[in-house]
């Protein structure tokens, strides 16, 4: 094979060398690599017919082609590695405790509660509490932060257990899958009426590829229909046998709902973990740890609970988290209150971060603020790198018509969010119901009831699917993970015109249309009563900026109340405005429309046209 040569330059050959590069690469840092001049490769993928500059971030298969072709052997760097290779620069070991044997201490078991809807994992939270979780979620009044410590007595000694609060097996997996290690043990609550249902075996499943020792709780024992024997027999034919069958699985009979055998169940916790685990760590050292979940708080910034998982984090200390650093303001625990300082095993919410981490991004302390903001600002400019060229591979319903053509497409993955089952069900039905010829199936990914989530877009992202959303809109941060991660996300209030749009789409038949741009958002936090105008909603302005004569809709926790509402009149304090913008109160006045509450959201947009590509 000869090498490659672009207007006479010979390139160098590979002869099946390996060259090591970062996700999100360019033509430049391949050019490094083999010491070659980054203009001539993008010669060689311009006759490979590939458009691409030289600094621009190309995606792994583009790399892979352009490897091939010059007989070189690509070689990926995993963003686990892409990280340890980064901390190794500034001479950082992450998740090794220093010190010998000498140097380590017992630490507290940390425990996910994992199972299938409905079968009473909240309701057992709330009970090892002892306070009412479920009230706290539905009203905001309890200190929430994700997770908590529990004391139990086992064998006359008191023990401690630490429990992730995390919203089912779905973040447990994004924690894992970003490399995160962060439960010791799982706690699988499975209904004794119910008995193994496909969520369990989906949450079974993610605890054995999380390689954790599982202890199973019997849940509804006190229900009609339970059969605690029937779950244990059920549960052998996925491998987890019952201590009292030979096998080496705790196995406790509960009910959440009356408290009945919560002691036996922690205990069993705590046996399971002498048994299986060694769960040791030095306490000495600079801390180190992992953030459960993170969020912008309204009077605090950007605040995240983090679970220190070795070392000992203090007040003052300087800490990375994923690409978010700063100087720890404060720390509360579970109950709210403020601590000095925070040992293995133990959860905090931690004040004072840049921005707001993800899931399963690592903390470590380091010595200077200034290492701290390189750390950060390293991993930040990565993860953009890796973003922008991923971002070519996603398609929306624009450019389906040419994915089908280029044989990219066979199929139209879809995931449906609505803001009542029934509404759900018809959508999905009459999709699936479309004649569109054998070139292209549609699939039906996920369809649920309630807001977009991060956790759908998550879903999208991976699966090349587009996100439809019937009278529900994007909640919290999954709107700009949506626009970040490239993924085509659709709001609809009419379920014919859904049909239409998808069914054209797969035709190739979409026309120039307008496109809805949000303006900004308003939380009404007071209503005045006026005689003359009617109900006057007191707001903050969340984001953005709401003007005047502007279209608006009514969301209610997550759900869209009413459309095509007028912003018809805006006040800051006695003066009429024509906008008001982030961060400023004022009122707002929606003409006729008066049903409004405390703690709705008043979105504003407006149409602008958008030709189709």
């Amino acid at each position: 094979m000869q090498a490659p040569s672009v207007g006479g330059v010979m390139l160098p050959r590979g002869n099946g060398q390996a060259v090591r590069l970062s996700r999100g690469a360019s033509l430049t840092d391949f050019a490094e690599k083999i010491n070659a001049n980054p203009a001539s490769l993008v010669g060689v993928m311009m006759n490979l017919g590939e458009m691409v500059t030289a600094t621009q971030s190309v995606p792994d298969e583009t790399l892979r082609l352009l490897a091939d072709e010059m007989n070189f052997v690509l070689e990926i760097v995993s963003p686990e590695e892409e990280d340890r290779e980064l901390l190794e620069s500034f001479d950082i070991e992450f998740g090794e405790d220093e010190g010998g044997e000498e140097a380590l201490v017992s630490r507290p078991p940390v425990v996910t509660v994992m199972g299938h809807v409905d079968h009473g994992k909240t309701r057992l939270l709330d009970a090892i509490r002892k306070t009412n979780v479920i009230a706290g979620e539905a009203g905001g009044i309890t200190q929430h932060i994700g997770a908590y410590q529990v004391g139990a007595e086992v064998n006359g000694e008191d023990r401690r257990i630490t429990f992730i609060d995390t919203p089912g097996h779905e973040a447990f997996t994004a924690m894992r899958a970003r490399g995160a290690k962060s439960t010791d043990i799982a706690i699988l609550v499975v209904a004794a009426n119910d008995g193994v249902m496909p969520q369990t075996i989906e949450a079974l499943n993610h605890a054995k590829a999380a390689d954790v020792p599982i202890v199973v709780a019997v849940n509804k024992i006190d229900v009609e229909g339970a059969d605690p024997t029937k779950v244990r027999g059920q549960l052998t034919e996925f491998g987890l046998v019952a201590e009292e069958y030979g096998g080496d699985t705790m196995f406790v009979d509960i009910s959440a709902k009356q408290g009945l055998n919560i002691e036996a169940l922690l205990e069993a916790v705590v046996l399971t973990a002498d048994a299986s685990l060694d769960l040791r760590a030095n306490p000495e050292q600079d801390a180190q740890g992992i953030a459960i979940e993170s969020h912008l708080d309204r009077g605090r910034g950007a605040v995240s609970t983090v679970l220190v998982q070795r070392g000992t984090l203090r007040i003052g200390d300087t800490v990375v988290v994923g690409d978010a650093y700063g100087r720890v303001r404060a720390m509360l625990d579970d109950n709210g209150q403020n601590v000095q300082e925070a040992g293995p095993s133990t959860p905090v919410l931690v004040l004072g971060l840049t921005n707001v981490p993800g899931a399963g991004d690592n903390l470590l302390v380091v010595d200077e603020d200034r290492t701290a903001r390189q750390i950060a600002e390293k991993r930040a400019a990565r993860e953009r790198n890796a973003n922008f060229a991923r971002k070519g591979v996603r398609f929306s319903l624009e450019n389906l018509d040419e994915a089908l053509k280029a044989g990219l497409v066979q199929e139209l993955n879809l995931i449906i969010k609505g803001d009542a089952s029934g509404s759900v069900e018809a959508l999905e039905s009459s999709l699936l119901q479309l004649d569109v010829g054998e070139e292209v199936d549609i699939r039906i990914l996920h369809r649920g009831v309630g807001a977009v989530t991060e956790s759908d877009i998550n879903l999208a992202t991976g699966s090349d699917a587009i996100v439809i959303g019937f009278n529900v809109r994007a909640a919290g941060r999954a709107e700009q993970m949506a626009e970040r991660e490239g993924v085509d996300v659709r709001y609809y209030s009419v379920i014919y015109q859904a049909i239409e749009e998808i069914e054209a789409a797969l035709k190739g038949m979409l026309k120039p249309e307008y496109e809805e741009v949000e303006l900004g958002t308003a939380e009404i936090r007071e209503i005045f009563r006026s005689s003359k105008l009617g109900n006057i909603a007191g707001v903050l302005v969340r984001s953005g900026e709401v003007k005047r004569n502007t279209k608006a809709r009514l969301l209610r926790d997550g759900k869209v109340i009413a459309e095509n509402l007028n912003i018809s009149g805006l006040r800051r304090f006695k003066d009429d405005v024509t906008e008001i913008r982030e961060g400023y109160e004022g009122g707002i006045n929606l003409g006729n429309f008066n049903d409004i509450k405390i703690d709705d959201v008043i979105a504003t947009y407006e149409m602008r046209e958008k030709p189709r590509g």
